[in-house]
């Protein structure tokens, strides 16, 4: 086995998509299947279980992801113990307050990881060379990369007598306590509905809005990354399809900093390579 492919297993792992994984890795999805079917077959054991809406990690998986997670971090300071210092740029990003943080985490590290970037994180409203934002709060005068997608679910308390249902409707909520959130694309799905239950409180995250449902405060719509792997919250689908989409904007008036715009390129370059894939399929037909 390799750093490589370490790596895309830890992408495999956190994003329980192939897919996504190859995304977050600016790969092409087939460089993901081969190095988890290599790695799987080295070890002898099987990572992950396919379905229909990308893998779950197997008690293998578990256990061997600490060990690679390890690895990966302790290469990383080795190569940059003898790193000499170098100019750095500075680059400040701004990014909303209702991100997917595992998400958000793994497309920062590329910056992070360069000697030459020094980066610097603030709110989306203020001064930035680029935002991670909902496409809902793009200026007129910003380019837009997209990043990734994900649909609304409700979560509720574990206890709560909703969470007897499969799918969840906007009057089933009617009543109900809610936590409200900044940035939320929820009022699509109480748009239909007469009523909608009262704000039980005003989350400022999304970190703090699950912690508020886990308490029993009341039920919020949220992106589903954010909701997903949280043991103390219920989570059902939501009848009216909901979903937002997350990207990079910067400023068309302003030219971008070196370091930036070679980001911007590889996200670039990601987002095309599947629709490249799919027209050399249909013209092989």
């Amino acid at each position: 086995m390799d750093i490589r492919e370490l790596r895309y297993f830890a992408a495999v792992y956190r994003e329980r998509n192939l897919t996504a994984a190859a995304r977050t890795c600016f790969v092409s999805q087939p460089s993901i299947s081969t190095a988890i079917t290599s790695l799987e077959a080295e070890l002898g054991t099987t990572l992950f279980i396919r379905h229909k809406k990308g893998v779950a990690p197997t008690a293998s998986a578990e256990q061997f992801h600490a060990l690679a997670r390890r690895i990966i971090d302790e290469t990383d300071a080795a190569r940059s113990l003898f790193r000499r210092p170098a100019t750095r740029t500075t680059v400040t990003l701004g990014l909303m307050r209702t991100l997917d943080v595992p998400r958000t985490i793994a497309l920062l590290k590329p910056l992070t990881a360069r000697a030459d970037i020094a980066l610097r994180l603030v709110g989306s409203d203020e001064r930035a060379d680029a935002r991670i934002i909902s496409k809902t709060m793009l200026r007129n005068d910003e380019h837009f990369v997209a990043l990734w997608s994900e649909r609304y679910v409700a979560v509720l308390p574990p206890s709560h007598p909703l969470t007897l249902k499969e799918k969840l409707r906007a009057v089933d909520l009617a009543d109900a306590p809610l936590i409200d959130r900044c940035h939320c694309e929820q009022s699509e799905f109480f748009g239909r509905a007469s009523k909608r239950g009262q704000t039980a409180a005003i989350a400022q995250s999304e970190d703090w809005a699950m912690a508020l449902v886990a308490a029993g405060v009341g039920i919020a719509i949220v992106p589903e990354g954010v909701a997903r792997g949280n043991p103390d919250v219920a989570v059902r689908e939501i009848e009216v399809k909901v979903k937002r989409e997350v990207g990079l904007a910067y400023r068309a008036s302003v030219p971008l900093a070196d370091a930036l715009k070679d980001f911007v390129g590889k996200l670039q370059k990601q987002r095309t390579r599947p629709d490249a894939i799919k027209r050399r399929r249909t013209a092989a037909r």
